[in-house]
Protein backbone atom coordinates (compact mmCIF):
# COMPACT_ATOMS: atom_id res chain seq x y z
CA UNK A 1 0.00 0.00 0.00
CA UNK A 2 1.43 3.36 -0.83
CA UNK A 3 1.57 5.76 2.38
CA UNK A 4 0.22 9.27 2.64
CA UNK A 5 1.61 12.68 2.49
CA UNK A 6 0.80 13.11 6.43
CA UNK A 7 2.46 9.64 7.36
CA UNK A 8 5.15 10.89 5.60
CA UNK A 9 5.21 13.94 6.67
CA UNK A 10 4.55 12.97 10.58
CA UNK A 11 7.22 10.25 10.35
CA UNK A 12 9.81 13.22 9.07
CA UNK A 13 9.27 14.82 11.84
CA UNK A 14 9.46 12.62 14.46
CA UNK A 15 13.55 11.96 13.08
CA UNK A 16 14.22 15.28 12.77
CA UNK A 17 12.86 15.94 16.69
CA UNK A 18 14.38 12.62 17.63
CA UNK A 19 17.89 13.44 16.28
CA UNK A 20 17.35 17.42 18.01
CA UNK A 21 16.49 15.64 21.20
CA UNK A 22 19.97 13.58 21.23
CA UNK A 23 22.00 16.18 20.17
CA UNK A 24 20.87 18.76 22.31
CA UNK A 25 21.43 16.81 25.30
CA UNK A 26 24.92 17.30 26.09
CA UNK A 27 24.28 20.97 26.13
CA UNK A 28 21.95 20.99 28.34
CA UNK A 29 24.23 18.68 30.60
CA UNK A 30 23.48 15.51 30.36
CA UNK A 31 26.78 13.92 28.39
CA UNK A 32 29.23 15.90 27.26
CA UNK A 33 30.71 17.01 24.16
CA UNK A 34 34.94 17.79 23.51
CA UNK A 35 37.00 17.55 20.83
CA UNK A 36 37.84 14.33 18.97
CA UNK A 37 41.08 13.24 19.63
CA UNK A 38 42.65 14.93 16.23
CA UNK A 39 40.67 17.82 17.50
CA UNK A 40 39.40 18.53 14.04
CA UNK A 41 35.55 18.29 14.93
CA UNK A 42 33.78 17.43 18.41
CA UNK A 43 32.25 13.98 19.55
CA UNK A 44 30.67 13.07 23.00
CA UNK A 45 33.61 13.10 25.93
CA UNK A 46 33.81 9.38 26.17
CA UNK A 47 37.10 10.05 28.64
CA UNK A 48 34.87 10.94 31.48
CA UNK A 49 33.44 7.42 32.67
CA UNK A 50 31.04 9.59 35.38
CA UNK A 51 27.37 8.88 36.52
CA UNK A 52 26.45 11.46 34.20
CA UNK A 53 28.04 9.85 30.95
CA UNK A 54 27.35 6.36 31.60
CA UNK A 55 23.29 6.92 31.72
CA UNK A 56 23.56 9.35 28.64
CA UNK A 57 25.46 6.41 26.55
CA UNK A 58 23.61 3.54 27.92
CA UNK A 59 20.28 5.55 27.04
CA UNK A 60 21.50 6.93 23.64
CA UNK A 61 22.65 3.47 22.64
CA UNK A 62 19.52 1.83 23.51
CA UNK A 63 17.67 4.57 21.82
CA UNK A 64 19.94 5.28 18.30
CA UNK A 65 21.27 1.63 18.24
CA UNK A 66 20.04 -1.01 19.70
CA UNK A 67 15.80 -0.04 18.62
CA UNK A 68 16.35 0.79 15.12
CA UNK A 69 18.61 -2.17 14.43
CA UNK A 70 16.05 -4.24 16.11
CA UNK A 71 13.66 -2.37 13.60
CA UNK A 72 15.44 -2.67 10.88
CA UNK A 73 16.23 -6.83 11.26
CA UNK A 74 12.32 -7.15 12.02
CA UNK A 75 11.45 -5.17 8.86
CA UNK A 76 14.36 -6.11 6.50
CA UNK A 77 13.26 -10.46 7.63
CA UNK A 78 9.57 -9.35 6.78
CA UNK A 79 10.72 -7.66 2.83
CA UNK A 80 12.98 -10.51 2.56
CA UNK A 81 10.04 -13.30 3.61
CA UNK A 82 7.84 -11.42 0.96
CA UNK A 83 10.51 -10.74 -1.81
CA UNK A 84 10.90 -15.14 -1.08
CA UNK A 85 7.29 -16.04 -1.43
CA UNK A 86 7.05 -13.79 -4.91
CA UNK A 87 10.33 -14.87 -6.34
CA UNK A 88 11.51 -11.25 -6.74
CA UNK A 89 14.73 -10.26 -5.00
CA UNK A 90 15.20 -6.99 -5.61
CA UNK A 91 18.23 -6.58 -2.96
CA UNK A 92 19.77 -7.49 -0.54
CA UNK A 93 17.75 -7.65 2.87
CA UNK A 94 20.73 -8.39 5.30
CA UNK A 95 23.05 -5.79 3.43
CA UNK A 96 21.27 -2.41 5.64
CA UNK A 97 21.81 -3.80 9.09
CA UNK A 98 24.79 -5.35 8.45
CA UNK A 99 26.37 -1.60 7.34
CA UNK A 100 25.13 -0.44 10.51
CA UNK A 101 26.99 -2.93 12.68
CA UNK A 102 29.92 -2.56 10.84
CA UNK A 103 29.84 1.14 11.13
CA UNK A 104 28.26 1.71 14.10
CA UNK A 105 29.61 -1.07 16.00
CA UNK A 106 33.63 -0.28 16.84
CA UNK A 107 32.27 3.61 17.62
CA UNK A 108 29.38 1.97 20.10
CA UNK A 109 32.34 -0.44 21.54
CA UNK A 110 34.83 2.03 22.16
CA UNK A 111 32.03 4.19 24.41
CA UNK A 112 30.95 0.90 26.05
CA UNK A 113 34.60 0.36 26.86
CA UNK A 114 34.89 3.69 28.29
CA UNK A 115 32.19 3.40 30.31
CA UNK A 116 33.89 1.07 32.60
CA UNK A 117 37.48 1.67 31.55
CA UNK A 118 39.49 4.94 30.83
CA UNK A 119 40.62 5.14 27.24
CA UNK A 120 43.23 7.68 27.32
CA UNK A 121 45.79 4.85 27.34
CA UNK A 122 45.09 4.07 23.49
CA UNK A 123 46.58 6.48 21.19
CA UNK A 124 44.49 9.41 19.75
CA UNK A 125 45.09 8.39 16.45
CA UNK A 126 43.44 4.46 17.15
CA UNK A 127 40.61 6.31 18.88
CA UNK A 128 39.73 8.43 15.86
CA UNK A 129 38.89 5.66 13.43
CA UNK A 130 35.83 4.19 14.92
CA UNK A 131 34.02 7.91 14.69
CA UNK A 132 35.74 8.42 11.33
CA UNK A 133 34.45 4.55 10.47
CA UNK A 134 30.76 5.77 11.76
CA UNK A 135 30.60 9.20 9.61
CA UNK A 136 30.98 7.56 6.67
CA UNK A 137 27.45 5.89 7.38
CA UNK A 138 25.33 8.64 5.09
CA UNK A 139 27.83 7.47 1.57
CA UNK A 140 28.05 3.95 2.94
CA UNK A 141 23.75 3.71 2.51
CA UNK A 142 24.11 5.60 -0.66
CA UNK A 143 25.88 3.24 -2.43
CA UNK A 144 23.92 0.25 -0.04
CA UNK A 145 20.52 1.59 -1.12
CA UNK A 146 21.45 2.65 -4.91
CA UNK A 147 23.95 -0.20 -6.19
CA UNK A 148 22.16 -2.64 -4.03
CA UNK A 149 18.86 -2.05 -5.99
CA UNK A 150 19.05 -3.83 -9.45
CA UNK A 151 16.64 -0.84 -11.29
CA UNK A 152 18.77 1.59 -9.70
CA UNK A 153 21.95 -0.11 -10.53
CA UNK A 154 20.55 -0.40 -14.49
CA UNK A 155 19.48 2.92 -14.09
CA UNK A 156 23.19 4.44 -12.90
CA UNK A 157 24.44 2.07 -15.57
CA UNK A 158 22.77 3.52 -18.41
CA UNK A 159 23.61 6.93 -17.07
CA UNK A 160 27.26 6.30 -17.02
CA UNK A 161 27.45 3.81 -20.25
CA UNK A 162 24.77 5.09 -22.31
CA UNK A 163 23.66 1.11 -22.18
CA UNK A 164 20.71 -0.57 -21.04
CA UNK A 165 21.14 -3.28 -19.25
CA UNK A 166 18.88 -6.47 -20.14
CA UNK A 167 16.78 -8.75 -17.82
CA UNK A 168 18.28 -12.58 -18.51
CA UNK A 169 15.60 -14.75 -18.21
CA UNK A 170 16.36 -17.80 -16.32
CA UNK A 171 13.41 -20.76 -15.72
CA UNK A 172 10.50 -18.21 -16.96
CA UNK A 173 11.38 -15.66 -13.93
CA UNK A 174 13.67 -12.45 -14.24
CA UNK A 175 16.86 -12.87 -12.93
Amino acid sequence: SKMQWSTAISMMLFAWLFAAFWSVMPLLGWGEYDYEPLRTCCTLDYSKGDRNYITFLFALSIFNFIIPGFIMLTSYQSIHQKFKKTGQYKFNTGLPLKTLVICWGPYCLLCFYAAVENVMFISPKYRMIPAIIAKTVPTVDAFVYALGNENYRGGIWQFLTGQKIEKTEVDNKTK
